[in-house]
């Protein structure tokens, strides 16, 4: 540059990003920031093409590419497509990041089958058929990423018995993937993220004022807050965390 300042390179320059449930919410906010940080982005949505072709924009608008993929979580054939599509289309996939969800509540004597089934498919087996998927094109430096939960570790709240479980099993998994691919240079970890005001959980919802007080720093997060956390997971600088479980809940579960 003519006076002298060197332009500054973005950590993630090169590297290629696929977020599940990148549409909304935590989704949309690190599909997002994984672009403001330099990599190219695909990011798949259930059933809102417009919000998903909103995200898709705003990548666009910060200089990289950007790819809309439309996947059912619950169906594997589809998550596993959509890994070896952005890699296709990209030519390489160096970030994974596990967001899609599904938050079924309800007193354990009421869930059904139904429930349990759709909680199972979504939060825990498209992660692993993900991980699996996207560690046939990692290189070394490459990042799986889920998005867990803070009741992962404390549930102070009846009604979470499905979803509690469905987030905990993400640590397991954490672990015996960050053991099997560590040898590769393939870093494997979980952000738990606590209350956070998107659209299914807000922060003027009826509960809103009892949840947050069970934060330490009396407030919700913004998804801007964990997808913070999500892209120092995807830098190279956290090189040397895998299995971890990161909690970004306010104090949630201090």
């Amino acid at each position: 540059m003519s006076d002298g300042i060197a332009a500054k390179t973005s950590v993630l320059d090169g590297k290629v990003a696929f977020v599940t449930g990148g549409s909304r919410g935590i989704g949309a906010a690190v599909a997002v920031r994984l672009a403001e940080e330099g990599a190219d982005v695909a990011l798949s949505y259930q059933r809102d093409a417009g919000a998903a072709d909103a995200v898709q924009d705003r990548i666009r608008a910060i200089g990289r590419r950007g790819l809309v993929i439309q996947a059912d979580s619950a169906d594997p054939a589809a998550v596993v497509a959509a890994v070896d599509r952005t890699a296709g289309e990209f030519g390489r996939l160096d970030i994974l990041v596990n967001n899609a969800g599904a938050f079924l509540l309800g007193p354990v004597a009421e869930l059904g089958l139904a429930e349990f089934e759709q909680t199972v498919a979504v939060n825990v087996r498209a992660p692993f058929v993900a991980a699996q998927a996207a560690a046939r094109h990692m290189v070394h430096g490459g990042r799986i990423i889920t998005i867990g939960s803070n009741v992962a570790e404390r549930t102070p709240f009846p009604g979470f018995a499905l979803y509690s479980m469905s987030k905990t099993a993400m640590t397991g998994l954490a672990k015996g993937l960050g053991r099997d691919l560590g040898p590769r240079g393939i870093t494997v970890n979980v952000v738990n993220p606590g209350p956070t005001d998107t659209e299914l959980n807000p922060a003027d919802s009826p509960m809103a004022e009892t949840i947050r007080g069970h934060t330490a720093v009396g407030r919700y997060a913004t998804p801007v807050e964990i997808a913070a956390a999500v892209a120092w997971l995807a830098a190279p600088d956290s090189g040397y965390v895998t299995g971890a479980s990161i909690n970004v809940d306010g104090g949630f579960t201090i």
